[in-house]
């Protein structure tokens, strides 16, 4: 596959005739939100096999292999070329499609309120064939050992017709609040440890659970150890039944680093002890914060890379959104963005004439509007290219895959990309 960056005058057809594929094909891969006024700046990905690389000053076909990570040979090869012919500035190379290796993805789903939306279930089916495991968000631990169930409804079935494993998330939320108070309960109160484990077994065999996932955030530094010890009493309980058991870990740079989110993770103790982690390496763009890119790779690479020294990296997950944010500048504490699916980000930009950019820093493109009542915004969200940078990286850092928070945003550029990148491991 190829991704085209939308320049001025470019229209569908002229793009299909370039990659010679159709505007329908252009359309149906992309979900184009906006066929008749496409936004310069706006990428596509190109639904052909292999791609197109033109030459740029300075290239060989050595330093264009090593780029795109095609041996230079099997380039001259395709493109009937002598291996010492000298490339011209702007000559298009066919490049064949590389070879994937196995990756796990996994995405939560998170039902709210007192029914299922029917988008929600239907996001769900289109990202299944594509996931490893599916995982509802979340169940609740209460103060007595007992959970409080989420909304499951067709979850489980979806995940048994797409090989998913059917992930247990499950939380130490009050009132939508982490709680340290619970979490402090639940790591050293060994008797209601033990009925909450009796009863994480129980649900698990009744709905089909194969992964027990535990989202303890926010918990006290004094209980770091407490944590690492349930999860080695966990870890045996649910080793005998078969069952995998992971965990979300904040974003961390160090061992010692400072903070509620930070200190109750031990990342060296979780990696031995637990099949795999999530590291949830988004939200330095948050709707509460100031505009900014929600995963910068620049901040996602120092936090995996910090990782990998502490576990094995084929059992890192890297996290990553799939939505953005919508800011009202100037941003004033107390403000609250709005969340916006790549798709609807594309849609403002188009409604309001405006290009979309790309920082080559952060790996992430953005935008800046001005709305009817004359406020300005800024937007940051994920695309074709973003996305691309992060599955670099997991095949650079040799990770186990992606997690993605949350499905309902739709993204159908990810979920082709991939295809073109990994075959999807599936574990049922």
């Amino acid at each position: 596959m190829q991704i085209h960056v939308i320049q001025r005058n470019d229209s569908l057809t002229s793009i299909a005739r370039a990659y010679q594929t159709t505007v329908n094909d252009l359309i149906e891969a992309n979900d184009i939100p906006n066929p008749n006024q496409l936004v310069i700046g706006q990428s596509l990905v190109i639904p052909i096999i292999g791609s197109f690389y033109y030459v740029q000053p300075g290239d060989s076909l050595w330093s264009i292999g090593q780029k795109v990570g095609v041996p230079y040979q099997q380039i001259a090869t395709v493109n009937q070329i002598s291996v010492n012919q000298p490339l011209n500035v702007g000559f298009r190379l066919y490049i064949p499609q590389r070879a994937k290796r196995n990756a796990e993805f996994n995405a939560y789903v998170e039902p709210r309120g007192t029914t299922v939306a029917p988008n929600l279930e239907t996001s769900a089916r289109e990202a299944a064939p594509y996931l490893t495991y599916l995982a509802p968000f979340s169940f609740t631990a209460r103060r007595d050992g007992s959970l409080e169930e989420p909304l499951l409804n067709n979850f489980p079935a979806i995940a048994r017709a797409n090989q998913n494993v059917l992930m247990m998330v499950i939380d130490n939320q009050e009132n939508d609040q982490f709680s340290d108070e619970l979490g402090r309960i639940l790591l050293n109160d060994m008797t209601i440890q033990n009925r909450f484990l009796d009863n994480v077994v129980a649900t698990a065999k009744k709905y089909g659970f194969r992964d027990i996932h535990f989202d303890f955030e926010y918990l006290r530094p004094a209980d770091r150890e407490a944590y690492n010890n349930f999860l080695r009493k966990a870890k045996a309980r649910f080793q005998r039944e078969g069952w995998l058991l992971s965990t979300a870990l904040a974003p961390k740079t160090s061992a010692n680093q400072k903070g509620k989110w930070y200190e109750g993770h031990d990342y060296k103790a979780h990696g031995e002890i637990v099949d795999f982690v999530v590291i949830m390496t988004y939200e330095w763009g948050y709707s509460g914060g100031p505009a900014m890119a929600v995963s910068p790779i620049d901040q996602v690479r120092r936090v995996l890379e910090y990782a990998r020294t502490e576990m094995p990296s084929n059992k890192i997950m890297m996290g990553q959104n799939l939505y953005g944010y919508d800011w009202t500048l100037p941003f004033v504490q107390g403000s609250v963005a709005k969340a916006v699916s790549p798709q609807q980000a594309i849609l403002l930009a188009a409604q309001n004439n405006v290009a979309i950019q790309y920082d080559s820093k952060a790996q992430a493109p953005f935008f800046k509007y001005t709305d009817d009542s004359g406020k300005q915004h800024e937007v940051w969200f994920e695309d074709a290219r973003s996305i691309q940078a992060k599955f670099n990286l997991i095949k650079e850092l040799n990770l186990r895959g992606m997690s993605y928070w949350k499905l309902g945003l739709a993204f159908p550029q990810n979920w082709l990309l991939i295809t073109e990148n990994f075959n999807v491991t599936k574990r049922a």
